[in-house]
């Protein structure tokens, strides 16, 4: 069986997220109706090789929220990063199209996303799950698009 990740253009994040990107979707909590929510972004590769990702985060009936998102490669496909919301380190990890990315966050809150390339390099749909204690108690489906 062919490997699915494989069968889209390889997923470069510092190339998908250097310059503006905008992401609309919609967040559902558990217990709650679904919001939709638009990331606005603007990445800049710095000369030591970090990509600094600054969004604004509107979530339908909510204030805005800034975040930053510092990534740097490691290793081929590989990336480790800080991201204001975590409570420690951000691992990115690539397999062809798809990159994951694993962070905890304050209150036990473990997230986890897929974001998949698609064909031409300049959308990617975005998967969010987030656990505490083990069940799924908030998801992300979004679409980002580099601008």
């Amino acid at each position: 069986m062919r490997d699915l990740a494989a069968a889209g253009p390889h997923f470069d994040p510092v190339a998908f997220f250097t310059g503006e990107t905008e992401g609309r979707g919609r967040l559902k909590v558990m217990f709650s109706r679904a919001k939709s929510i638009h990331v606005s972004g603007h990445g800049m590769l710095q000369g030591d090789g970090v990509l600094v990702l600054d969004q604004t985060v509107t979530t339908e009936g909510d204030h805005a929220k800034s975040r930053q998102w510092r990534i740097r490669q490691t290793a081929p496909d590989h990336y480790v990063g800080t991201l204001t919301d975590a409570s420690g380190p951000v691992r990115l990890d690539v397999t062809g199209s798809r990159m994951r990315i694993r962070y905890h966050a304050k209150g036990g809150l473990v997230f986890s996303q897929v974001l998949t390339l698609q064909p031409g390099g300049q959308v990617s749909q975005n998967v969010m799950r987030v656990r505490k204690l083990g069940m799924v108690v908030a998801t992300v489906r979004e679409t980002i698009t580099r601008r």
